[in-house]
């Protein structure tokens, strides 16, 4: 089957979505864990360093400038699942208006970031970059705030991973991420609706610091 941003939307709203085993394979697969990484939009966990680094680095925060910059960012490693095709699809699927990024800015240098796509209230995280100490769990802790003023419901991480367990996710089974992703997708996100708030308000409405 080709891929196309269609077929890849249509992924995501029955739980699949696409890998590459690397970056110049052309072939394309598509993953349903049994068990699914998932941050809990009222349990991320903001530790005391991440809290002084949110409120003392003076990074600034945007969305949407630089998406395929930020897709790049988390290809510029040495294994990615990030193959030109991908790259191309999740480009598409930001210009129709699906797929989003958050970054981290020092001045004019991108320094972090994260994207993924939104449907429905369900948000589905891609991938994360970090270029200076902290900037993905930075650009983690504005996206839950973000997700969470928009409305969303659920925010998939696909796997769950050390790193993330420290900041607050979880595993669940394939049939519970299932029930909560037929019912995300019938509710409404505007992942656009929130202006970028200063770290203290971050910080202030997450429930879960430390």
């Amino acid at each position: 089957m080709t891929l196309t941003p269609e077929i890849l939307l249509r992924g995501y709203t029955i739980g699949i979505f696409p890998m590459a085993e690397q970056r110049d394979d052309a072939e394309i697969f598509w993953v349903d864990p049994k068990r699914r990484g998932i941050i809990p939009l009222d349990g991320f966990h903001i530790s005391r360093s991440l809290r002084r680094r949110l409120l003392r680095c003076g990074f600034q925060i945007r969305v949407n400038t630089a998406f395929a910059e930020v897709v790049d960012g988390c290809a510029d490693r040495a294994e990615t699942w990030i193959n030109a095709e991908i790259r191309e699809h999740y480009i598409a699927l930001h210009h129709a208006g699906y797929a989003h990024s958050l970054e981290v800015w020092d001045d004019d240098e991108l320094v972090g970031g994260v994207y993924g796509v939104a449907i429905g209230a369900a948000f589905f995280g891609e991938s994360m970059f970090s270029r200076r100490t902290d900037a993905s769990k930075i650009a983690l802790a504005y996206l839950v705030d973000r997700l969470r003023l928009a409305g969303f419901r659920l925010f998939d991480t696909q796997f769950l991973t050390d790193h993330l367990a420290s900041l607050g996710a979880v595993e669940i089974p394939r049939g519970d991420y299932h029930h909560r992703l037929d019912k995300a997708i019938s509710e409404t996100g505007d992942f656009l609706a929130p202006q970028v708030p200063a770290p203290q308000d971050v910080i202030q409405r997450n429930t879960h610091t430390s």
